[in-house]
């Protein structure tokens, strides 16, 4: 279950790092007037304002080679931007971005259709972003301030939810000329929506218009560095590099980009896909089951030597990973509930049977990082939840004031002494017992139904719906298929599913598509569990509002203790390094990114690529 490379999360989630505002590395308060600036740093400095390339990037790397994925389910659609259809994958190489993140720094942007911006440090209801001259959307039609304003009104009005939330400050968007693009914010509170409007695609204007809603495989028209290739209907969709790009010269692209061909093949189920590796069908594997990685790599391949595996350690939070509870069913409204039902998972029983031992059970929303809360609150969190606490519930109240440990078990897989504990939550709910089965306070039957689409996770969940069943409860395992899935997630139209909530290194007001309350309300956002918490809203707000670094950790700290301690899902397990398989044509520089493996910056090696080829006829 752990967050894949290539794995397309339900609702399409755009969610790229978050690596947002400020411009100087002068105090923001010494600056009397409008500034322009080419490097952008939230509270830190940009480090490659000046660099020709980044670190992790070969600006002398080989063109060439096809990189060839994976991809799960099936799709119908080229725009994961609208409301509708099942998009494919992999759209984002068709498009650029006004700014492009550092993948080894928490928060900074570089210049990509932008070669700059401009904005006031004292009024941040503004910003102008100045699109580069030489822009060109591949039928050579220049980019322009008006396809920035059509894209950005097109999300704000007809694209996804969440979209929509997370750039709901925008109150107006301005072209002032060909090449300067102005958006108006409501207020100057989220100052991170200066820079958050520069990490979305941009389109043409004129394909907006014709085709922004239309499920279609043609895609919008783009000028990123890659356009749609041969599409195989549900099988498989292919990315042509573009020789005409306008972009090679642009600094954060030096390195980037280097294959010819970039090929996502679609399978069913991960035993499938894992045989196609087996086979070459394709030739880069995240690797995310552990039985797999402690025993499945022994094919002929291996032992021939064309098989390379990797563990590459990352310093971004591990993605949350669990069982979401859905509080818009009367069953999980309760606290005590939620906390009974999380006792039920059996991790310790799990990683030694199922995993080799290779997970680590998650402890935060943001595990393995600088952000996540441990121990007892600090003097400064403290002053923080202080003014909350009278709108927590007792079990929330005692959870954030106290050390965190998510339950452990004694690995026999009985798991006994949680599931008394988790029993005497639910009596104290006013459940109750007859004939054996358990009953809800209202007299109806204790019945969940844990939604999935991939015939994977049944056994991992399996076993967790027998330790609910032992408690009484009748569960249901209901696998559907992708398509339907989509929109019951859509919908909100499950009791339990699984989740990832995937973070960045700077997390602000993103957040509230996750955990806010108004985005409980509103169908296809994030907050998958419905969420309505006064606090962590507050919270949010001043992560939002957050002036310095110090600040966005302590917050950040304290919104990670509110939502451990409201057991709103159950946590499962993740690792701190990203374990990746391939056949030996890939190569790296030896100094790759800090908070991801920087597969754009891979290269493919002429010779030991025909190798592979000669080896797999």
């Amino acid at each position: 279950m752990s967050a894949a490379l290539t794995k397309q999360p339900k609702r399409s989630r755009f969610w790229l790092p978050l690596l947002l505002i400020g411009a100087s590395a002068l105090p923001l308060l010494a600056i009397a007037e409008p500034i322009t600036t080419t490097a952008l740093g939230h509270n830190s400095t940009a480090k490659y304002r000046d660099a020709p390339n980044f670190p992790y990037a070969n600006p002398n790397a080989p063109i060439g080679g096809t990189l060839s994925l994976e991809a799960r389910g099936t799709f119908n659609a080229a725009n994961k931007w609208m409301t509708t259809g099942v998009p494919m994958i992999g759209t984002d190489y068709l498009y650029d971005t006004l700014m492009t993140g550092s993948l080894d720094e928490a928060f900074t942007m570089y210049p990509q259709l932008a070669t700059s911006a401009t904005f006031d440090p004292d009024d941040t209801r503004w910003i102008i972003y100045h699109i580069n001259p030489k822009a060109r959307f591949w039928d050579g039609t220049p980019v322009t301030s008006a396809d920035v304003k059509a894209t950005y009104e097109a999300l704000l009005t007809r694209g996804p939810m969440f979209v929509r939330s997370y750039l709901g400050d925008i109150k107006s968007i301005e072209a002032l000329d060909k090449h300067r693009v102005k958006f108006n914010f409501a207020n100057s509170d989220n100052k991170e929506i200066l820079l958050t409007v520069g990490q979305f695609p941009i389109f043409a204007k004129s394909s907006i218009d014709k085709d922004f809603e239309k499920i279609s495989l043609k895609p919008l028209m783009g000028s990123g560095p890659y356009k749609l290739g041969r599409v195989e209907a549900g099988r498989s969709v292919s990315y042509v590099r573009d020789l005409n790009y306008w972009g090679w010269e642009v600094m954060v692209n030096r390195g980037r980009f280097n294959f010819n061909n970039i090929k996502f093949v679609y399978y069913q189920s991960d035993e499938i896909a894992f045989e196609g590796f087996k086979a070459g069908q394709y030739r880069f594997r995240p690797e995310n089951k552990a039985a797999n990685w402690a025993t499945g790599y022994n094919f002929p391949a291996v032992k021939a030597g064309l098989i390379k595996k990797e563990a590459i350690p990352s310093a971004n939070p591990v993605p949350m990973q669990g069982l979401v509870m859905n509080q818009r069913r009367k069953i999980f409204q309760d606290i005590r509930v939620r906390a009974a039902l999380t006792l039920a998972y059996d991790f310790e029983w799990m990683n030694k049977t199922l995993f080799h031992h290779q997970y680590e059970r998650l402890q935060s929303y943001f595990h393995g990082s600088e952000l996540a809360a441990t121990g007892a609150p600090s003097t400064a969190e403290l002053a923080v939840l202080s003014p909350l606490l009278d709108k927590l519930e007792p079990i929330q109240r005692k959870g954030v004031l106290t050390p965190w440990e998510s339950p452990k078990s004694d690995g026999s897989g009985f798991n006994r002494e949680n599931l008394l504990k988790a029993r005497k939550l639910l009596l104290s709910a006013g459940f109750f017992y007859k004939n054996m089965q358990l009953y809800q306070p209202d007299g109806k039957r204790a019945a969940i139904e844990i939604l999935i689409s991939d015939e994977k996770l049944s056994r991992v969940i399996l076993p967790y719906a027998r330790n609910l069943e032992r408690l009484g409860f009748t569960v249901q395992l209901r696998q559907v298929d992708n398509a339907q899935y989509y929109e019951r997630m859509r919908r909100y139209d499950f009791d339990m599913t699984t989740d990832i909530f995937a973070q960045s290194l700077s997390p602000g007001t993103e957040q509230a598509a996750y955990w806010g309350s108004a985005a409980a309300d509103e169908a296809g956002n994030n907050n998958t569990m419905g969420i309505k918490n006064a606090a962590i809203d507050s919270v949010i707000a001043k992560l939002g509002n957050a002036k310095n670094r110090d600040e966005i950790v302590l917050y950040t700290k304290v919104l990670d203790r509110l939502l451990r301690a409201g057991h709103y899902l159950v946590p499962l397990y993740g690792k701190t390094t990203t374990t990746v398989a391939y056949w030996d044509e890939y190569r790296h520089a030896d100094n790759l990114p800090s908070n991801a493996i920087g597969i754009d910056y891979w290269w493919s090696d002429k010779d030991a690529a025909a190798r592979v080829d000669a080896y797999l006829k």
